[in-house]
């Protein structure tokens, strides 16, 4: 049986590139030289694993070059296991199965200008849209050293230009970037886009609250610590769990406090496809007709909570949720 989905594409591992301390790049390319699908700016690709596994990892390459894919990947110890996997078992000429290119995280195009702020591999997405931005956006880079800043040769001309700034924190957060510095006046016009790890993504989302809530983007790759009695994605509700009804079927099923809308659907046969499974990626996003969501993602804005909902880990306030299925 084929473990991976049949609209994946089958792709060559051509090169991998040592960028910076934990971090590698991985460049794919179609086996017979063919165009791969075009993408945007920001988008991002799944990865296949042998075991079912699935890991998102953001698109560096530009954009207009269809013939690579790029990825580069931290080695993180305290990650799900899919960057040590791919750092210990991915040689060049080996085939890798990927999904066809998705963006959470397009640059609008509207703004008069684009300040992009990049925790250590959090780079990763901007790198796509300098190649889209022209003149018209200034990042700011943070690590913690040189040995850890990714892509030193591609920024190298950015940096003298004073289009990309790096800041050095030597592994003490307020040695480097004075985020709330940056962030305190705002700008009108501009839009702010940031992605990190989740100290740095706290960080920054606190000192731009005061900005026009559609002018800040973010891309989480790990999903945020939660706050209050969100304790845990994926497994909150009211002691009791709650139901969940199948507008199409008018089936209604249980949610327990142990599993998620996602599994209690598969469990009964209700086929719903899914990738990071906590809230990160939009795949299994469904919409609701009735009741109220305790919305545990951070893709979804506010207005399309409104109507939409990610079941792999938000879960009901009210006794039923409605699902238009």
């Amino acid at each position: 049986m084929d473990q991976y989905p049949k609209t994946s594409l089958r792709l060559k591992l051509r090169q991998i590139t040592h960028q910076a301390e934990l971090i590698n790049s991985y460049e794919m390319v179609d086996p017979q030289g063919n165009d791969l699908p075009a993408y945007d700016a920001g988008s991002h690709i799944d990865l296949f694993f042998h075991d079912g596994t699935i890991r998102q990892y953001s698109l560096c390459s530009d954009p207009k070059d269809r013939k690579r894919y790029l990825i580069a990947i931290l080695n993180d110890e305290r990650g799900r296991g899919g960057s040590a996997a791919l750092h210990d078992r991915l040689h060049v000429q080996r085939y890798v199965h990927v999904g066809t290119p998705r963006n959470n995280f397009p640059i609008n195009t509207n703004a008069k200008h684009h300040l992009m702020i990049a925790g250590g591999i959090g780079v990763t997405p901007m790198l796509s849209m300098i190649y889209e931005l022209g003149d018209n956006y200034t990042l700011h880079y943070c690590t913690k050293s040189e040995d850890h800043t990714a892509f030193q040769p591609e920024i190298a001309k950015l940096i003298e230009q004073g289009k990309v700034v790096v800041h050095h924190d030597q592994g003490i957060p307020g040695n480097g970037l004075n985020i709330k510095e940056l962030l305190q006046d705002y700008d009108d016009g501009t839009h702010l886009y940031y992605c990190g790890p989740p100290g740095f993504m706290k960080a920054v989302k606190q000192c731009s609250s005061h900005w026009p809530e559609d002018t800040v983007h973010c891309e989480y790759f790990k999903a945020p610590e939660p706050e209050g009695d969100n304790r845990s994605p994926g497994l909150i509700s009211t002691a009791e769990g709650f139901e969940i009804k199948i507008a199409s079927t008018g089936a209604v099923y249980t949610v327990p406090d142990s599993k998620t809308i996602v599994q209690v659907l598969q469990d009964n046969g209700v086929a719903i496809e899914t990738s990071c499974n906590v809230g990160l990626c939009k795949t299994c996003v469904i919409k609701y007709t009735e009741g109220e969501v305790k919305h545990m993602d951070t893709v979804l804005s506010k207005a399309e909570q409104q109507e939409w909902m990610t079941p792999c880990c938000s879960r009901a306030k009210s006794d039923l949720l409605v699902l238009d299925l």
